[in-house]
């Protein structure tokens, strides 16, 4: 058993590598995307600054892993075996979970999941035990505290972190403005050493109270002696930052890369726990047993986890290399990153998230309440403020989603928060706090449009929604594990290994897919953050062309598809076609919302006169979807009932059709591709031509039905719609390539010009 049992531990630690993986793809989140968002520095020397942060923090922890040792049980009332249960349990749901999230672009808390796996796993133990008449209660067995504690924390985080980014950053732009480089001057110093003053504090009271040269002499001599450390910085870096100034050095970005560092060494040092404490606790329980178990692995306790940890250093160097590792290649971290960037973007981007009744009814009581304000606000007041917060004057690098300003006040305000919660002894969460104070902030800049709005409150609710779900499915997942190898035993514990290795490898080779095919948003994010207007219309319409040309091939292969399943009575393909339309109705939603906001980076004129052929050939491409959604529904609900398949004498008639469809759709997109509006109207020609073909096949279709023939009058009635569509689809085509020539030439004519009599 003690093979089984050391080969339970290596898996733990090779769990942790993976632990380790996720949770820092999921964590970057809170340092990463004020200086990527902001535009601070490009994206690999962000990643290098964070890097280094997160390498001393992990390098330098203390070790201190307690709440994995008996933070959340009492080690003394259980069994060796009990706690391999519970610490196996506990990294297979972690891992799981977090990867569950990473994959969707949702910010969560390793704290919290953890938390949550450690006393959902050890309330299912202890009911165990106490089923067999212990003698103990759950006081005895569990620490609930802890997690009130967590749940607590997400609450303050909420709304604290909320209220004052909104508030700090509405100050902030009231004093520099979106035009903040005309009003630095002699701000900037001033701004900057409060910054720098607010980061050292950060790092003093949470990022670094639990390295190694923190020694309690210099804990308590820093608790003595706050205020001055805080004058004597706050003097300091005030008259450094002007000089900067002075010198030509953006400010600005030293205070955002600062703020980084900060957070990044904060992250790592304190948050280490979550990913390695309970494979370092699984190994010193295995020690512990070895050397004094006797063998007993149901009966011995474990009461030396009650000790203080004592963690090598090798394990935090490398935990510390493959946090920067992982930070470095992670494209789920990019992922991440993404959806707090865009919630938060001052300009318009793709709203990942839908709308909701709660988000449509916040906004309309919200605009409602400003409707009053405005209105008891004197307009000279009205004036001033508008002017303060002209958000066309706003100043931001190139690809930034936001300025410099925001940029700093979100992180110098998330590293202030924590550290006055720490001080105070409320539990405020990392993630929780730089996430809310992102939201607040870019609410004080008006980044929540009457566009956009909706969709963002709907984002922000479904995050936070988020981390009741990770705290509710850390607990009854890490339960139903530790249930099912408590009671299945050591097969159970293999079975779940090899289960978990595969479920990350798909889940990578998934989100590889996923993250290929997303890329080709390159050039949209392109196109919104081009502020050369003359160069818009170009890319716009070289992304309007991507996108409908991949429709079209869409729309071919398709149609194909359904008329072919249909003819040769095939179930499977039909229903399979149910879906793949559904999910390109929102496909084609999305692109349609993205090159809305395209279309307003283009001059006033350009967009009034490209914007008629732009709805008409999306709305086009809707219609030909909605063609191919009727015949796959009555041809998917027939063949599914088993009824009377398509007489032969039809198919090879239908097949002419299907071809000439075919043929059809393939010129569409060599035109498409070539440009060559010339060639237009000899393909319109041949769409008038399909369409007298497919009328003259429906037309005799619908003989046959009138000499009532019944035993093939319910498939004929389904031939017939299909003709219809078929021939409704193609009048769209037709019309498609006209507007498509339009976009392209705004002087295009389907029809040459009749000159005037002399």
């Amino acid at each position: 058993m003690e093979i089984l049992f050391l080969c339970i531990v290596i898996f733990l630690f090779l769990l942790a590598v993976f632990d380790l993986s996720v949770g820092v793809s999921n964590d970057a989140v809170n340092f990463l995307n004020s200086a990527i968002g902001s535009g601070a520095a490009t994206f690999k020397r962000v990643l290098i600054i964070a890097s280094i942060g997160v390498f001393i923090g992990a390098a330098m922890s203390n070790g201190m892993m307690e709440i994995a040792r008996h933070g959340i049980f009492r080690p003394e009332h259980f069994s060796f075996y009990d706690l391999i249960c519970i610490f196996m349990a506990v990294m297979v749901t972690d891992i799981i979970l977090l990867d569950v999230f990473n994959s969707l672009g949702m910010p969560t808390s390793t704290t919290v999941s953890m938390v949550f796996e450690l006393l959902g796993a050890t309330f299912v133990v202890a009911l165990i035990k106490m089923s067999g008449g212990i003698g103990f209660g759950f006081d005895d067995l569990l620490n609930t505290e802890k997690a009130l504690s967590v749940i607590l924390g997400i609450f303050l985080s909420v709304a604290i972190a909320f209220f004052f980014g909104t508030l700090v950053q509405f100050l902030s732009r009231m004093i520099f403005t979106f035009d903040y480089r005309s009003n630095l001057k002699w701000k900037i110093g001033i701004f900057g050493g409060l910054c720098a003053t607010a980061i050292v504090y950060f790092l003093l009271i949470k990022g670094a109270k639990d390295l190694t040269f923190m020694t309690p002499e210099l804990k308590e001599w820093i608790n003595t002696h706050t205020t001055i450390i805080i004058l004597g910085c706050l003097g300091f870096f005030t008259v450094l930052m002007q000089l900067l100034h002075v010198c030509g050095v953006n400010v600005l970005k030293v205070i955002v890369l600062m703020g980084t560092f900060a957070l990044a060494m904060a992250f790592a040092g304190n948050d280490l726990v979550n990913f390695i404490g309970v494979p370092l606790s699984g190994l010193a329980s295995y020690q512990d047993y070895v050397a004094n178990g006797g063998g007993d692995s149901t009966g011995y306790l474990m009461n030396s986890l009650n000790a203080p940890a004592n963690t090598p250093i090798y394990f935090l160097i490398g935990a510390g290399v493959i946090m920067v590792v992982a930070l470095a290649t992670s494209k789920k971290a990019k992922n991440v990153t993404k959806t707090e960037i865009g919630l938060g973007s001052q300009q318009g981007g793709d709203e990942m998230f839908g709308s909701s009744r709660l988000s449509r009814r916040l906004v309309r009581w919200t605009l409602s309440f400003f409707s009053w304000v405005c209105r008891v606000t004197p307009p000279r007041v009205r004036r001033w403020f508008d002017k303060r917060f002209n958000a066309d004057d706003t100043i931001m690098e190139n690809g930034a989603s936001f300025d410099l300003i925001r940029g700093s006040v979100n992180l110098v305000l998330a590293g202030a928060l924590i550290a006055l919660g720490t001080s105070l002894k409320l539990p405020l969460s990392t993630t929780f706090v730089t996430f809310m104070v992102a939201m607040g902030t870019s609410l004080a800049d008006r980044a929540w449009g009457r566009e956009s709005a909706v969709f963002r409150i709907t984002g922000v609710i479904s995050v936070i929604g988020g981390w009741f779900i990770t705290a509710g499915a850390a607990f009854i997942g890490a339960g139903l594990i530790v249930a099912a190898m408590h009671f299945g035993g050591q097969w159970v514990m293999m079975l779940l290994a090899v289960f978990t290795i595969v479920l990350i490898i798909r889940s990578n080779r998934r989100f590889s897919k996923k993250n290929d095919t997303d890329n080709g948003d390159a050039l949209f994010q392109a196109i919104i953050t081009n502020q050369d207007k003359a160069q818009t219309w170009p890319m716009l319409l070289l992304y309007i062309t991507e996108k409908q040309q991949a429709f079209m091939a869409y729309a071919d292969e398709k149609y194909s598809d359904i008329t072919a399943a249909f003819i040769n009575d095939n179930a499977g393909v039909l229903g399979k076609a149910e879906s793949s339309l559904a999910k390109q109705k929102d496909l084609l939603k999305s692109v349609r919302r993205k090159e809305t906001l395209c279309l307003r980076q283009l001059s006033r004129e350009m967009a009034i006169e490209k914007s008629t052929w732009f709805y008409l050939s999306n709305n086009l491409c809707m219609n030909i979807l909605y063609n191919l959604r009727r015949i796959n529904e009555v041809c998917k609900e027939h063949v599914d009932n088993n009824f009377t398949p398509l007489p032969p004498r039809y198919a090879p008639e239908f097949e002419r059709i299907r071809t000439q469809v075919s043929t059809l759709f393939k010129d569409t997109l060599e035109l498409m591709n070539s440009g060559d509006t010339e060639a237009i109207g000899a393909l319109r020609r041949q769409c008038d031509k399909i369409k007298d073909i497919v009328s003259d096949t429906y037309h005799r279709a619908h003989d046959h039905l009138r000499e009532g023939d019944t035993s093939s009058v319910a498939v004929l009635y389904v031939y017939v719609n299909m003709l219809q569509e078929t021939q409704e689809m193609v009048s769209s085509i037709r019309k498609y390539l006209r507007a498509f020539a339009k976009l392209r030439d705004s002087e295009f004519r389907s029809r040459p010009v009749v000159m005037a009599a002399e």
